[in-house]
């Protein structure tokens, strides 16, 4: 029996005894340790993978945003803001539907969940749609699918994850993935707000004065509205970091909840703390069966051949994407997005990265397929939680969601082929042009995409001959300098390196005055 087979048939086997993810990756990664001959298993190199993921800042934010969404959850931040927005758009046609997917973008926006968005949200506002003479299967579609907004809109623990495992292909600042997610979060809720407004007209309701109340409405969540200002503000005016705005969220959130707000008291925070540190304890031991997993894939240079193989396919960026897309909305039927996320990126991006995708935009792009992820069965979380949560067969959920796909659907190929969308305010913040161009035309294997900021990336091939290079002390290439070349070293070249050498081979050809920086040694500590 072939190691494939041997290997597929033993996942599939767990699949069946419905295993914990972590069960799956870590025995995928042993057999694979065990049946490919490519493969050697190394304690000591495991133990380093660990080591360097916990160097990752990002990764320190990810407990601090679990547990300011518990906070909020338990307190009354989540109701606060539903009553603004209740408020805001009661005089308009399907006004609350409309209130429902702006309290549903604002509280993904403090949450960075998308079923604890469903829960909290749709907890209030479902009885009010169904009060107010919606369909059940309209409001329940609505929460279902505008709680999927709780992964775009920043600040969105699977971004953090997703910088965290493509920084192998380039390093990705987790404040530009944010921003990237503003603009398709927008697009998605406009075609939702459109879609309530549609449904409101054809029930007769017309445009009239509103309630009246959204001065107080307004003044009652004000500390509310103010967190994601706070947070986002915080971020891009560079007052803070997105892993100190995590921290920041808790204590903002502890602050209003406590003495505000006096929703919660001092002694439910241990049970919130409780709550939130058995879900980290989950998603930490994930994290380390993936890098484990990444660490196989490297060995069998699984990545590189990917891209080899990919680029051999006449594929031009434009039919790349479409099936990737493809790809990816199957996978979002039948994985979760963590695993999904842990363990694809670090093979799909190098293949984005040959066609001149940026990684950025690859994130949203792969951000926005797992949110249909979300809705589609037979792994489709939110179907789960508003099955319970409404008390309804998981059959009616998903008729229910069918058109909501449809919208979803929609803004993915807008995202996927107007990179501008998610990357103009991006590029703007960096000062550079607003309009980014769909890459166009087929890459070589020699073609090196443009990365943020100018200049070229290194393809890892190209990283992979010159750690050879130094290993061995032979030449990179015509197109390194001598300066630019590193000490031969006992030791692998990591990612940082790498790009400090492919700067100073940039500043090198930009005709400074010292011919180029010196590269680092590859024994020079971090």
């Amino acid at each position: 029996m072939s190691p494939v087979l041997s290997l597929c048939l033993s996942l599939f086997g767990l699949l069946l005894l419905s295993a914990p993810l972590f069960l799956l990756i870590g025995l995928a990664t042993t057999l694979g340790y065990v049946l490919f001959d490519g493969a050697a298993w190394s304690e000591i190199a495991f133990a380093e993978s660990l080591r360097k993921l916990t160097d990752k800042p990002p990764l320190l934010a990810v407990p601090f945003f679990v547990l300011s969404g518990s906070i909020m959850s338990r307190g009354a931040i989540a109701e606060r803001l539903v009553n603004v927005a209740r408020a805001a758009f009661s005089g308009m046609p399907g006004g609350l539907g409309v209130a429902t997917v702006m309290a549903c973008m604002f509280f993904a926006a403090i949450s960075g969940s998308s079923p604890v968005t469903v829960i909290t949200i749709g907890g209030v506002m479902y009885p009010a749609l169904i009060k107010a003479g919606y369909g059940e299967r309209f409001s329940t579609g609505l929460v279902t699918s505008a709680g999927t907004l709780g992964i775009l809109i920043p600040p969105s623990i699977p971004m953090i994850v997703y910088a965290i495992f493509a920084s192998g292909v380039q390093v990705i600042q987790v404040e530009d993935l944010f921003l990237a997610g503003v603009g398709p979060g927008l697009l998605i809720g406009l075609l939702l707000t459109l879609y309530c407004l549609k449904d409101g007209l054809e029930r007769g309701e017309r445009f009239s004065a509103g309630e009246g109340e959204f001065v107080e409405r307004f003044i009652e969540g004000f500390w509310s509205l103010m967190l994601p200002v706070v947070i986002l503000g915080g971020i891009y005016s560079g007052v803070f970091t997105a892993t100190e705005a995590a921290a920041i969220s808790v204590v903002y959130s502890l602050i209003v909840e406590i003495w505000i707000h006096r929703s919660l008291k001092l002694e439910d925070i241990p049970s919130v703390v409780g709550e939130s540190t058995v879900l980290m304890g989950s998603l930490l031991v994930i994290f380390a069966m993936a890098v484990g997993l990444n660490d196989l894939l490297a060995e069998l240079e699984l990545p590189e051949k990917a891209v080899h193989w990919i680029q051999q396919q006449d594929l031009t960026p434009v039919t790349f994407m479409l099936i990737l897309n493809g790809f990816l909305l199957i996978v979002g039927c039948l994985m979760d997005i963590m695993s999904a996320i842990m363990i694809l990126v670090p093979l799909l991006a190098p293949m984005a990265a040959a066609y001149g995708i940026d990684p950025i935009h690859l994130g949203v792009v792969f951000i926005v397929n797992l949110e249909l992820g979300y809705l589609t069965p037979p792994m489709g979380l939110n179907l789960f939680v508003s099955s319970s949560l409404f008390q309804k067969p998981i059959s009616e959920v998903m008729r229910s969601v069918i058109p909501f796909m449809a919208l979803l659907a929609i803004a993915l190929l807008l995202v996927t082929y107007i990179p501008t969308i998610a990357l103009g305010p991006v590029r703007a913040l960096h000062g550079e042009s607003f309009y980014v161009p769909f890459p166009t035309g087929q890459v070589s294997e020699e073609t090196t995409p443009e990365r943020k900021g100018g200049g070229g990336a290194l393809t890892i091939q190209e990283m992979m001959r010159m750690q050879e290079a130094s290993a061995g002390g032979e030449e990179a290439g015509a197109e390194v300098e001598e300066s630019a070349q590193p000490k031969p070293a006992a030791r692998p070249l990591t990612i940082q390196e790498m790009m400090r050498m492919q700067e100073a081979m940039e500043a090198s050809d930009g005709g400074s005055s010292d011919g180029g920086s010196e590269a680092p040694e590859a024994g020079e500590a971090e």
